[in-house]
């Protein structure tokens, strides 16, 4: 009461009795609105953010022998256990083990809704290849351990808790808030975005679209560095490479050995660099990273922005991977299968080969582009469709253009991570790799790739061994997700 006694006074000085109560009603009601928007995270709800990621890395949601519908039903039930009504957190999917989680935090109604898409599967992760059991969530120092601490069941952690918290301070956006975890990002034929969107369209129909598998925060050695957004990504595609043959015994080796052929090819394809392209945004991308950049990187960014790019500024900046699949297509092998004896010719030999398709190209043009590079007639090249299959021809649509950048996405955006980063540039960019944002946007809702996750540039550990991310780093992203949602979701 003392605020309002502050309030209330300061008010009897300037107008009258009346005019008084009401200028102390908007004060304190404008006060109270600001406490809310900042207000920090709790102890409580950080511990509940850390019970859930351990819950998510504990439950096993590979391809293989996992199941993300366990995940999904498990989300769902906290969101029940914290008075979400049935209808607003649904499981429901293809079969089972595939189902997903959409849950509805209503708001107002001024606005249409916004969507926050992850996926709750993850990658393989061979224990015998971890210092540590990848599905046993680890804290030491100052990193949580498990697979899919990057990539990306913190996220879906902190979108979870997040909604939670909202439900439990009363929070009314003006808006509705959907969340969305899913199957089948990674791997696999049952991808819970695009079956969502076929399927329950209107479960999940939004104005816009969050996704933070993708952009984030990147540091130097703990130092928040820049701030990406991806505001576009690349086409995943997968190509089979086989070649048959006769076989024969092994006491007779032949020239023509299928293996040999296969892997004369994969050299080639090695070697070989897709052309040099630049976008609206990857061109903005390079100029703006210059500046963050220094020495000889930061010149040879500016200079590969000119018209013409410069040639040797191009070839170093080749040198550096993310650099590298900035500007190309790239296509690299991931898996390798021949012969069926070991005293015997092959008689097939095969191999799959990734590729991340700069936008507006086709995956029907890159299998044409392999091919050429190849340069070997023994070697077919097919298409291995989402749902595995093997097809002689690639969809031959382009990948889309990026989502222009709405000012009531980014405006919030910038101010948040200045509260939180001072300094550090909001740079918009092009994921390398792909995501489910492909097909949000596909269904005509813009879509951003913002994750409040800072992850170090030589730390990146997503889909690779001892995957981690630093403690400090995942209850700054939960802060920063509290923050971000009720500035998109509280009329100004």
């Amino acid at each position: 009461m003392a605020g309002w006694d502050r309030i209330r006074a300061f008010a009897l000085g300037v107008a009258t009795l009346e005019m008084a109560r009401k200028i102390a009603f908007y004060l304190c009601f404008a006060f109270a609105a600001a406490v809310v928007l900042r207000a920090e995270t709790s102890d409580a709800d950080r511990q509940l953010a850390r019970d859930i990621f351990k819950q998510l890395i504990e439950i096993n949601t590979t391809d293989s022998t996992g199941n993300v519908g366990s995940a999904a039903e498990a989300m769902a039930q906290r969101l029940r256990d914290a008075g979400f009504p049935a209808a607003d957190a649904q499981v429901l999917g293809p079969n089972p083990r595939k189902a997903n989680l959409v849950a509805r935090l209503h708001g107002r109604g001024a606005r249409r809704p916004i969507l926050l898409i992850g996926h709750l599967d993850v990658v393989e992760a061979r224990r015998e290849e971890w210092s540590v059991d990848p599905f046993v969530f680890l804290e030491r120092d100052g990193y949580f351990y498990g697979r899919g601490t990057q990539d990306m069941k913190s996220a879906d952690a902190i979108m979870v808790t997040t909604l939670i918290r909202f439900h439990k301070e009363h929070f009314e956006p003006d808006r509705d808030i959907i969340l969305a975890l899913t199957a089948d990002e990674e791997t696999g034929s049952s991808n819970g975005v695009d079956w969502l969107v076929r399927n329950h369209r209107d479960l999940i129909d939004a104005e816009f679209v969050l996704n933070p598998d993708g952009g984030g925060v990147y540091t130097r050695e703990g130092k928040p560095a820049m701030m990406s957004v991806d505001a576009t990504e690349k086409l995943y595609a997968d190509y089979q490479l086989e070649v048959k043959n006769a076989g024969g015994h092994s006491s007779l080796p032949v020239p023509d050995n299928a293996i040999y052929h296969l892997t004369d090819g994969l050299a080639r394809l090695e070697h070989y660099q897709f052309p040099f392209e630049l976008s609206e945004i990857t061109r903005a991308y390079f100029r703006q990273m210059a500046t963050i950049e220094n020495g000889q990187t930061a010149s040879d960014m500016k200079a590969i922005t000119k018209n013409p790019p410069d040639a040797s500024a191009i070839a170093r900046l080749d040198a550096d991977p993310l650099s590298h699949a900035t500007m190309r297509t790239t296509c690299v092998a991931t898996r390798l299968d021949a012969g069926h004896a070991n005293n015997a010719l092959p008689q097939t030999a095969r191999a799959v080969v990734n590729c991340r398709i700069l936008p507006g190209h086709s995956a029907e043009e890159v299998r044409l582009g392999l091919i050429r590079v190849l340069a070997d007639p023994k070697i077919t090249v097919r298409y291995i469709s989402d749902a595995g299959d093997i097809e002689d021809t690639a969809p031959s649509q382009p990948s889309g253009a990026p989502v222009s950048l709405k000012p009531e996405v980014m405006e919030p955006l910038e101010r948040i991570a200045q509260e939180m980063w001072p300094g550090i540039p909001v740079i918009p960019a092009m994921a390398t790799g792909a995501s489910d944002g492909v097909f949000t946007n596909a269904a005509g809702m813009p879509t951003y790739a913002i994750s409040g996750l800072a992850v170090d540039f030589d730390d990146v550990r997503a889909h690779g061994r001892d995957e981690r991310l630093r403690v400090d780093s995942f209850f700054g992203g939960l802060d920063f997700y509290g923050r971000f949602l009720k500035a998109l979701s509280s009329a100004p």
